[in-house]
């Protein structure tokens, strides 16, 4: 049986490169019948196509992914679809309470797309689905054994797109890297990184890095 699947993300680039992987690799599988670019143009996507899944960013203007789920939290069971995180980050506040939120899986943009063929079927399925790392997460945190609540204050200081460039700086990304990988100028990433230092006071880089890394960011 074909897979109805919405993309969601704010990256129109992306959306089209995962809709050109995913009709090569999952032709006959998988049937991409809408995207969604933000909050709102998702949940009315989802309520005009019906999709079996929806791969969702978890970065959205208008609220983030999760809060997709919950305007469509009040859809009969029979009839809504299941959500597989699709993100750049894989902070673990970020996975943990996006499955808290009601999503199925999680898994990262570094995925292949026969993987995201297979993810979409498992998830489908009724399955969980995680990137391999991200798995330990989930499982730490319902055993209670780290903290889902935000890690602190400095970090609900920043925005969700200086969230995403802290975390791949701090891992050592260069800022042309960090570009590519978010779809935004060389420029932005430059004013983001200033905003970042600035909100958390610190200097450099490497500050910044132990900063993250002692918070479990990484």
């Amino acid at each position: 049986m074909t897979v109805k699947v919405v993309v969601v993300d704010d990256h129109a680039m992306f959306r089209r490169g995962v809709t050109a992987e995913l009709e090569a690799t999952g032709a006959g599988v998988v049937e991409i019948v809408g995207e969604g670019e933000d909050v709102d143009t998702a949940v009315a996507t989802i309520l005009a196509t019906r999709p079996d899944v929806v791969l969702l960013d978890v970065h959205l203007p208008g609220g983030g992914g999760v809060e997709v789920i919950r305007k469509l939290a009040t859809q009969p069971v029979d009839t809504a679809p299941r959500f597989l995180a699709l993100s750049v980050s894989d902070a673990a506040e970020d996975v943990i309470g996006t499955i808290r939120g009601g999503a199925r899986g999680y898994v990262t943009k570094t995925i292949t797309g026969p993987e995201l063929v297979s993810a979409i079927q498992r998830v489908a399925d009724g399955d969980a689905v995680f990137s391999p790392r991200l798995a330990g997460f989930v499982l730490d945190a319902f055993a209670g054994s780290i903290e889902v609540a935000d890690i602190d204050e400095d970090l609900d200081r920043l925005t969700e797109r200086e969230r995403e460039v802290m975390r791949l700086i701090a891992r050592g990304y260069s800022y042309k890297e960090v570009a590519k990988e978010l779809f935004i100028s060389i420029k932005t990433v430059e004013t983001h990184m200033s905003a970042v230092l600035r909100k958390l006071q610190l200097s450099s880089r490497h500050e910044l890095t132990k900063w993250a890394s002692d918070r479990r960011l990484l």
